[in-house]
């Protein structure tokens, strides 16, 4: 092989934290800690005590995105990273359990009085990293000093690292409830997120560099011949397709799949919410990583949940993206990560936090973040904000997960931003139960009703129909579904005709056009020429 040479584009980058699948509530210590202690713990505990139940629940799609381990290999494997996670990980679970006696202990002793006299009797292992305070109804809480954790051993880079291996079709398996085993075919690169390796690794699927760099990774990481001989396989000297040309003027808009719309014209190109699907021989048509621009100059994240920031798609274009936009938030509240810091302690910078109404401007136009309703279970959650961009007199909207709970909210925003030409919103109507997610970060279990009413939803035809009416688009996108095929290992849906929010969408569907809006639910692929 020439020593020119290219990363295949059907190479799978899966990052992990602890052989878990990484998603930013695995990065934020004290998150870290509850999930391990809360989730992880009981589901390989769970396996331990019944593997028979897992395996066969792994085989019923009705019960994909359950606390079921899909693991086909034996005990020994899920007993020693138990043991493995109680040994190194003492510490996290330590701590989620210190969180659980200060909520008692609020829960027990503030009573509308001064607070200073519990600072003696919080567990050592949070002393000098909360603050505790009351709102105005005296109603106690916690707040966490972020940055703090970040600078302290309980930020764990070293359970960081990145498998690979090839991937030649669509399906793979619901990866928030298994940690991952290193099989033969893989190669686990045991790195911290922000290693400098990573960038210079995932720029090679599209700029060509050297052999040398799997040399490196080889005596880097002992790898022995067997995995030296898959680390060279991942290379080609085969250099990759162009990506299709941007119209010399105007707006393009490409809808690579979920969430992920990029917007682009000859002077700037905007991101949202990356996802994007491996190609690979046989793969249904789409868009692929060699479909980016050269140089993404905006990503922006809505929300924080695990299917809208996605490291395994963020750290293969970390090298590409010029400014990372994100919800601001320094509220320190458990259940609502700061974006800014999990991006920063993961290796990207840049980061811009955008607010309510705050806007940006960039060339040809604005970013402006807009209010996002709805989608977290009620959780008083800072990190999300819809997105309103105006590039060249276009106005787009993408709400993503938005739910139009008050449709009040919507005609407050009319009024500054007027009418908008496109309209791309989420309409997965029918949502998880709050625990789903949250669970782990409770202190307290929750009745089931009560969590059952409390769901992770966006729009419903009617809902989705208040806002069109207030913006009056021409064109009407429904998106952030995860009905792509590529999809259900992170978001565990699938769809028929039957399920709700098809119904839903159909029916949103045929009221657009019945008033002369042009309306289509996306799923793969769309390019849209302004």
């Amino acid at each position: 092989m020439s020593n020119e040479v290219y990363l295949r584009s059907n190479v799978k980058v899966e990052p992990l934290w602890n052989q878990w699948y990484a998603w930013p509530m695995l990065l934020q210590p004290v998150t870290a800690g509850a999930i391990t202690a809360k989730l992880h713990m009981k589901i390989m505990e769970s396996y331990l005590q019944a593997p028979h139940i897992h395996k066969a629940a792994a085989k019923n799609p009705s019960m994909r995105g359950g606390p079921f381990m899909d693991f086909s290999g034996g005990v020994e494997k899920v007993t020693c990273h138990r043991d493995r996670t109680l040994n190194q990980l003492a510490d996290l679970i330590e701590l989620s359990d210190a969180l659980n006696d200060v909520n008692n202990l609020l829960r027990n002793e503030a009573n509308g009085y001064s607070l200073e006299s519990l600072y003696e009797k919080i567990p050592c292992s949070l002393k000098g990293y909360i603050e505790l305070g009351y709102d105005l109804n005296n109603y106690p809480s916690i707040r966490l000093i972020e940055p703090l954790l970040y600078q302290s051993s309980y930020y764990k880079p070293e359970q960081q690292s990145i498998q690979l291996s090839f991937i030649n079709g669509d399906h793979r398996s619901f990866v928030l409830s298994t940690p991952r085993f290193t099989e033969e075919n893989e190669i686990n690169l045991r790195m911290p997120f922000n290693d400098p390796l990573v960038d210079r690794l995932f720029r090679m699927k599209y700029e060509a560099g050297s052999l040398a760099i799997a040399e490196e990774i080889r005596d880097r990481f002992g790898l022995d011949s067997q995995q030296t001989e898959l680390l060279y396989s991942f290379f080609t000297t085969e250099k990759p397709k162009a990506a299709e040309p941007l119209p010399e003027e105007g707006l393009r808009i490409r809808y690579f799949g979920h969430a992920t719309v990029i917007l682009e014209t000859p002077d700037i190109s905007i991101m949202t919410d990356p996802i994007i699907s491996y190609k690979f021989p046989d793969a249904s048509a789409r868009y692929d990583y060699m479909d980016l621009p050269e140089k993404i100059d905006y990503v922006v994240l809505t929300h924080s949940h695990q299917d809208h920031v996605m490291f395994e798609t963020l750290l293969q274009i970390r090298h590409k993206i010029g400014n990372i936009v994100v919800p601001r938030n320094n509220g320190g509240t458990l259940q609502d990560p700061s974006l800014r810091l999990v991006l920063e302690a993961a290796g990207f910078s840049n980061i811009i936090e955008l607010d309510e109404l705050q806007e940006l401007k960039v060339p040809g136009g604005r970013i402006m973040g807009l209010p996002f309703f709805g989608e977290h279970g009620d959780l008083h959650i800072k990190s999300k904000l819809a997105f309103f961009f105006e590039l060249l007199g276009n106005k787009v909207l993408c709400a993503a997960d938005s739910n139009n709970i008050e449709p009040k909210m919507y005609e407050h925003v009319h009024r500054l931003v007027g009418n908008i030409n496109h309209i791309f919103i989420g309409m997965e109507s029918s949502g998880a139960p709050m625990s789903w997610l949250y669970g782990p970060l409770s202190s307290q279990p929750m009745e089931r009703a009560m969590d059952h009413s409390r769901r992770l939803n966006g729009s419903n035809c009617k809902k989705a129909v208040g806002i069109i009416e207030q913006f009056s688009p021409e064109h009407v996108y429904i998106y952030a579904m995860g009905m792509e095929p590529w999809l259900t290992y992170i978001s565990s849906i699938e769809y028929d005709e039957t399920s709700g929010p098809i119904k839903e969408s159909n029916e949103l569907i045929d009221i657009c056009n019945s008033r002369g809006i042009s309306a289509e639910r996306l799923n793969g692929f769309k390019s849209i020429s302004v």
